[in-house]
């Protein structure tokens, strides 16, 4: 029964995790809806490189300053190490891609404030600044 409601567990943060990743198109639609029809690509370009910016961010700085959980280990570690059941390994990675996903909204919506209005690269410094120090704070 533990290792059932495990799973459940799981699969609950993982369902959560993906609906705050859906916000992330509703997000980039939103600052299309908002740009010239000449910047619409480079928007949605924009969006997604921002998320993989918060995501490298995220892995290798943000969830260790705020959680003291570090990834660069073995993969058994990660996964959940020996001793536990099968179906709690992998929660941790699920946790994780939960909270990068709330991570990498706050460069999402700041990204549709200025839309147009900021370069690229010192933005994409900004949302790894913001996602790496700032956010785990």
């Amino acid at each position: 029964m533990d290792a059932l409601k495990q799973g459940a567990d799981a699969l609950f943060i993982l369902l959560g995790a993906i609906m705050v990743l859906a916000m992330h198109a509703g997000f980039a639609f939103l600052e299309v809806g908002t740009v010239r029809k000449r910047s619409q690509v480079n928007a949605l370009v924009k969006i997604l490189v921002d998320f993989a910016a918060s995501t490298v961010a995220y892995f290798f700085v943000g969830y260790s300053v705020a959680y003291g959980v570090s990834f660069l280990q073995s993969a058994h570690a990660i996964a959940g190490g020996e001793g536990t059941g099968f179906a709690a390994q992998g929660y941790d990675l699920v946790k994780f891609f939960f909270l990068l996903t709330f991570a990498a909204a706050i460069p999402a919506i700041i990204s549709g404030g200025i839309a147009e209005r900021a370069r690229f690269f010192p933005q994409l410094l900004a949302t790894a600044i913001i996602v790496g120090f700032v956010y785990p704070f």
